[in-house]
């Protein structure tokens, strides 16, 4: 079996958290921060495949953290996850998000959206 892919899960919500978890930990190694700064620090020292950023959270939000990281990393995949997508969605595209999952979200749509950039190697 090929080595599972490394997701940071990025949210604040213990219960939205847990819920992540329990969809894809089956098929990824999940690294988790609850909020932008734990994220950005995560991503230094795992450097994981894919990231899921929610956007509205404690000492740094997501599109701070997302710049960060994308500093660090320009190639960073990273997609964020969030209940504001209309209202600020498009902020963390500008931010250099790869794409906005709305929350609520099905197993399916996570899966598929993970899997799209695990599996490549464009980003």
């Amino acid at each position: 079996m090929k080595q599972k892919g490394r997701v940071l899960v990025v949210e604040d919500d213990a219960a939205i958290l847990e819920a992540i978890q329990l969809m894809i930990s089956d098929r990824y190694t999940l690294l988790t921060a609850t909020n932008g700064e734990e994220a950005v620090r995560m991503y230094k020292m795992f450097k994981p495949e894919v990231v899921l950023m929610d956007i509205a959270m404690p000492v740094m939000d997501g599109v701070e953290a997302t710049k960060e990281i994308k500093k660090i990393d320009p190639n960073a995949r990273i997609i964020g996850i969030t209940a504001y997508a209309k209202r600020r969605g498009q902020e963390l595209l500008d931010a250099g998000a790869l794409e906005i999952i709305e929350k609520p979200f099905t197993r399916k749509k996570l899966l598929e959206t993970i899997e799209k950039y695990m599996s490549s190697d464009k980003a």
